[in-house]
């Protein structure tokens, strides 16, 4: 017999936890949905939203009776969380998170959950803006999740995961843990911390103010800033807890910026045609897995 889920608790309120739950809601109105986030303001502001339910003051309270239970909370506070509410857990029921970093988490859920069923995911979505009202229905339309199960995992509790998030719009694939690290060290985090790099020394040089960076940010810096925009305390977590993968892609990627900068040095055209070349293929390739907008300038409204 397959398993379904009926009841659902998110643990976390941001941007992430507040889209699950208004897709939910629009896709899957059968199912009962209960929250908590350690922030009362946040709770509050849940509530008067109508995210779930009903809002719980504590996580082991929230997660009484799930059968699914996300944790949409940085990944350096996965422990905490997982402890919090490891009390209310039902020896059935599944334990997912969110988090983009999913070796570490492993590890953390499997410690503080001893005997659970723990299958980290993670939703590759997301936007620059955080808070239970930053959230949408449709964040997760035609993106990615990948669920990254140990060999211990029962497979209909893997069935039952991957068509939970094939229900609000999501494509799944299935990956070791260590693998997707290693891919989102490359797709997401050096992107994420390239672009917190450019920023900060972009606002440090003595010769450029503040006021002519922002006034002449209408071209590449205006994009970096997006990026750079990003929950800090999310992204801290990151950076730390899939550390030895964004070292070795943070390394790959300072060789590859000596390349260009001897050539630029050099004067050397030809080298630096062929790799923008190549570049300009790649995202010509996001468009076509649908993956972007090709509209020029990402479809902004101007």
């Amino acid at each position: 017999m397959s398993r379904r889920v009926e009841r659902l608790a998110i643990i976390g309120l941001g941007l992430i936890g507040s889209s699950i739950a208004r897709a939910v809601k629009e896709r899957l109105p059968d199912v009962m949905v209960t929250g908590h986030d350690a922030s009362a303001d946040v709770r509050d502001i849940a509530q008067t939203l109508g995210l779930c339910d009903a809002v719980i003051d504590d996580a082991a309270g929230a997660v009484a009776d799930a059968d699914l239970v996300i944790l949409a909370v940085p990944v350096g506070g996965m422990a905490a969380a997982a402890s919090a509410m490891a009390p209310g857990l039902g020896k059935d029921t599944i334990i997912s998170d969110v988090g983009s970093s999913k070796a570490s988490v492993a590890e953390a859920l499997g410690h503080a959950l001893p005997g659970h069923i723990v299958i980290p995911a993670h939703p590759v979505a997301g936007t620059e803006n955080s808070g239970p009202a930053a959230g949408f229905a449709s964040l997760f339309d035609g993106r990615w999740c990948i669920v990254t199960p140990d060999a211990a995992a029962p497979a209909d509790a893997v069935a039952a995961l991957t068509e939970f998030w094939e229900a609000l719009g999501a494509k799944v694939d299935v990956m070791d843990a260590a693998h997707h690290d290693m891919v989102l060290a490359v797709t997401s985090h050096l992107p994420h911390l390239i672009a917190y790099t450019i920023v900060g020394t972009a606002s440090e040089l003595e010769e450029v103010t503040e006021s002519e960076v922002i006034k002449y940010s209408a071209g590449g810096f205006r994009d970096f800033t997006r990026i750079a925009a990003s929950d800090p305390v999310m992204w801290r977590d990151v950076f730390l807890a899939n550390k030895d993968a964004v070292l070795a892609t943070l390394q790959r990627f300072n060789e590859d910026l000596t390349v260009l900068q001897q050539a630029i040095r050099r004067g050397d055209a030809d080298k630096l045609e062929d790799w923008f070349t190549r570049t300009r293929a790649i995202r010509r390739s996001i468009i076509a897995e649908g993956q972007d907008d090709p509209a020029p300038d990402f479809g902004r409204k101007h």
